[in-house]
This record gives structure tokens, sequence and C-alpha cells, in this order.
């Protein structure tokens, strides 16, 4: 990537063709929204830089000079000077459990990005004098004790007990571990509970903390939130996408009765985050892979638009070949494989895309000696199927990959677990994952967040992490980083391939949907340490303004 930039000047001529009028019209068609003076950093194929845009209906209409773009202005165009600042394309993630996060969004203290113990105290107290006694007081992920700088002692039952007397506390750390008060602890009847996650001191009292093996059962057996509850939440977790400068996602999962209400808001034009599922048949024994293996052949997928559509099948296929994120070794069986090799042969004779977990070294080359067994008699090199997550591939991996036509979804788990993957693989987690030996090898990449449990959501935190090798909290956990350019393309124009919409999202072109972000300071040329500290001052997605922090 060149550090350079180009630079980009639209004459009128070529302005013109731009919009798509000719000699016969004597005045283009007018714009709705022009942002002028200001750093346009497009994210095309040439990395070009203009001065501003202008945006009609749900489109961009051009890009250019500040002079230039002004002549589409009529006496309804709304003008943004920007006085400088700096716009990129809407950022995509390309794989986030949305839909999920929506349900509890609204009950959630959310520890994305806080960097010190001492503020995530102050946001837990703030939700406690906020919260009726009795209620449930709750975070599921996104963060880990390893991320605060300040003090990562694990929480004790009698810390949260301090806190929040009144009301029962779950505290899930990504999925590592889980702490609890006395309250938590006594309505899940952990107490005297045999269970072997259950940690217990030296006289046999629970100490609060809940072992991975016990994480999922626990947030399973919290109290189900109402259709209100979801709704509210919902709304919630969308203007806080909005408010980070997230415009599109790749939802894993996306059970039907939650995919109604995004589908409702968005025939109402209040959906104000497009939404690309990726959702369908899953097994975990070998009876469950005969019943899936017979529906594949009748799903459809992009019966959607531009706003809500299905795009994939996964992520899991054979649940047993589901890696845990701290796995330290897996043995992927050959009567697994078997199963999973079942299901994804028929998903290739199908012609439908696929987007599997594929997490540990040994796991990711099993998947690929299945998957180059399948391609010999069902090709699958144009059917864009992605492996996702790729903490632990290497670069011989990443060349079959490439032979085969797959793309690399990849989620950036070290930005908040950095810390305990150094515990638990040494030096080796420098390279988890290995973002230069990705880059360098000219697959198609882009960054997800694995949202809102594994990991945190929002993306300047991991541009942060991509170029300067910090988790959050600042201890330096990867050697392998990017350049500012590179790590933007991965989080936009690449992952616009990855949601199949590389002609419509991804960069700041004529024709492409108007979603677009304007930022507080420039992320080409701020400070690195500045750049998990960039704001976003307005969100526009396809030409309506969703956020809005004043400019």
């Amino acid at each position: 990537m060149r550090r350079a930039h180009t630079r980009l000047s639209i004459a009128g001529a070529l302005l013109a063709g731009a919009l798509g009028w000719g000699v016969a019209h004597a005045q283009p068609p007018t714009a709705d929204l022009i942002l002028t003076n200001g750093k346009i950093i497009t994210v095309d194929e040439r990395f070009s830089v203009a001065e501003a845009v202008a945006l009609r209906g749900a489109s961009i209409a051009a890009v250019g000079e500040s002079a230039a773009v002004a002549g589409l202005a009529g006496p309804a165009t709304r003008t943004i000077d920007l006085a400088g600042r700096a716009v990129i394309p809407g950022l995509i993630d390309n794989h986030m459990h949305a839909l999920r996060a929506g349900t509890t969004w609204l009950r959630e203290v959310r520890w994305d990005g806080v960097g010190t113990r001492e503020r995530a105290l102050t946001l837990l107290g703030e939700r406690v004098r906020a919260t009726a006694p009795g209620e449930w007081i709750f975070t599921l992920g996104g963060w880990t004790l390893e991320q605060f700088a300040d003090d990562d002692s694990a929480w004790t039952r009698e810390e949260l007990d301090a806190v929040a007397p009144d009301n029962p506390v779950l505290l899930q750390a990504s999925y590592h571990r889980s702490y609890l008060n006395s309250r938590a602890l006594a309505a899940f009847g952990l107490e005297e509970a045999a269970e072997p996650w259950v940690v217990r001191d030296a006289d046999g009292r629970a100490t609060g903390v809940i072992e991975e093996a016990g994480i999922r059962r626990l947030a399973a057996a919290l109290p189900a939130p109402s259709r209100r509850e979801i709704e509210a939440g919902t709304a919630a977790m969308i203007r806080d996408l909005n408010r980070a400068g997230v415009t599109s996602v790749g939802s894993a999962g996306c059970p039907q009765a939650l995919l109604g209400l995004y589908r409702e808001w968005a025939a109402r034009d209040r959906l104000d985050v497009r939404v690309f599922c990726i959702d369908g048949p899953r097994a975990n024994t070998p009876e469950q892979v005969d019943a899936a293996a017979a529906r594949i052949a009748g799903l459809a997928l992009f019966q959607g638009d531009d706003t809500v559509d299905s795009i994939s099948l996964g992520e899991g296929v054979y649940g047993p070949l589901h890696d845990p994120m701290f796995l330290v070794q897996s043995d992927p069986r050959p009567d697994d494989l078997a199963q999973w090799r079942r299901l994804v042969t028929e998903i290739a004779r199908a012609g439908l895309p696929l987007h599997v977990h594929a997490n540990h070294r040994v796991t990711i080359g099993a998947f690929l000696d299945q998957l180059e067994r399948v391609h010999a008699v069902h090709p699958i090199r144009h059917l864009r199927w992605a492996l996702a997550h790729l903490n632990q591939v290497d670069a011989s991996q990443l060349e079959r990959m490439k032979a085969l036509g797959l793309y690399a979804a990849v989620h950036p788990w070290a930005v908040i677990t950095g810390g305990i993957q150094h515990s638990i693989f040494g030096d080796d987690a420098y390279d988890m994952p290995a973002l230069r030996t990705i880059q360098d090898s000219g697959i198609t990449w882009g960054f997800g967040s694995d949202g809102s449990r594994a990991n945190q959501i929002l993306p300047f935190v991991t541009l942060s992490w991509a170029v300067t090798g910090e988790m959050v909290g600042g201890r330096r956990v990867l050697r392998q980083t990017l350049t500012r350019e590179e790590a933007l393309i991965a989080h936009t124009r690449k992952n616009a391939y990855l949601i199949f919409r590389e002609d419509r999202l991804g960069s700041i072109q004529p024709g492409k949907l108007a979603d677009l972000v304007v930022l507080d300071r420039d992320y080409l040329t701020v400070p690195a340490e500045q750049i998990k500290a960039i704001t976003p001052l307005m969100t526009i997605v396809g030409g309506r303004v969703v956020y809005d922090a004043g400019l």
C-alpha cells in the first residue's frame, strides 16, 4: 500500500458522466446532501482522497473537488461544511452475533474498549443505582480482566456484593470465565452444587468464579427478555453500532422470530443498520446430519435486499468440530470430519455459499483436507466460501485456501483476549492471528468482531489493535501489524466482498450506496495511539443521517 494517497479531481465532464446525465439536460439532478471542504477517504482501488461528496436519495451522486460538487446544490440541498474533517465509508463487521446481542443489550453493562477497572466499576455502579432491588445486573462478554491496565485481578464475590448488595450480578469475561456475587450464586443454586466448573476455596465455599465449561449454561439460565425488552434492546444496540460508525453487519445466527422484527423495521424505513444473515442447517449428531442434509437442496438465499438479506450458510456446521476459543490443542476425529464433509458436500452440490467457524490450526488443516476432496467432485472455487476466526491460520493453509477460492473472515479476539492467549499459548500468541501473513497472502479477507460475547464490537478499537499490536489497556500482544490503509480496507471494501455487496458498499464512489462516517479526527494522520479514540460525529446509512453528534 502506498503511503501517498491519490488526490481525486473531477472536471465538469467527468462529473456529468458519473451522474449519468447528458447534454440534452440543461442541469444535472440536484443532490439531497453535500459534504464539502473535507477529506473524503474513498477507500476505492486507488485509495483516492477527495474534498466533497454529494448524496442523492440512497446513493452517492458524485465525489470530487468542492467547487465541482457544489454545482449539484439546489434549493432543497442540505450542505454541511466539514471544515477539513475526514470521512470514511461506513464500517462493515463481517461476523457479529447481532440479533442475539440485541435481545439483552438494554440490560447489559457494556465494557467494550474500557481500559481500566476503575472505569468499569464506575459503569457497574451506575447500573446498580439505576436498577431496582432484586433485578439482574449482567454483562455477557465483550471484555476480559486483562484489558484493565490498572488492576486485572479477578472479581471476588465479596467485591461484587459490596457494589450490588441487593441485586444478583453476573459478569461474563469473553468465553473464559464468569464472576458472580452471592445473590447470583443463590439464584442459580450454586452454593452447594457439585458442578466441577464452580470454583471453590480451600473450605469448599464457592468463590463466585465460574470456569469456561459453565459459562454458556448460566447465560442461558438468565431471565428471558420480554418482546418489549427485545425491541428496546435491539434499537439501543443499533444506535450504539451507528455511534461507533458501523453501518452493515454479517449476522451469525438469524432466528426467524427476531429476523421478522428487522424486516418489519426495514419495511417502515426504520432499520438503521444493514443486516446480512449467516445461518442455516447445523447438526450435533449423525442423525441430525441426515435431517440437515435433506433440507439443504431446498434452501434459497439472496431473497432480500440491500437492507436485510440471507447471504450464507453457517457459521456452525457440525457441533463436535466447533473449536472453543481457548483450546490448547484440537483433535478432530475422523468420524466427526466425515459427518462435517457430508454436510458441506450437500452445500457444494446446491451451489450455496458457506461461512464456517475454523479456529485451531489442526482443525483448519483438517477442514482443508475435506474441502479439497469435496472440490474434486463439486467445485467450490466460485462459491465464495469463507473460513471464519482463523486465529491460528498459517501461510501454507492460506495458500491452500487461496487455491480453493476461499475467503478469510478474520476476527480479532486478541484485542481483548490477548493476555489470556499469551498465558495459554506463550509466544505463539504474538501471531494469533497472523495479520501480516494473511495480508501478504493475497487472499480476500476482512475484519469482523465476533461480538458481542466473544469480543468487543468497536471498530476503531479493532483498527487500533491491527495497527499498533496493542490490546485494550495498552499491552502489546501482536507482532504482525498492518498499515492504517490495509486495516481500513479490511473493515470496509474487502468486507463488502464477504457480505456479497462489493458493487454496492465498501467505498465512497458514485453509484454506490451512501453509507458514510464523518470523524472527529483524521484516521490517516493522528498518532497511532489515538486511533482507538476516534469518534464518529455523523453516521449516514443509505443517505439518511442515523447518528449526529453535531458538527
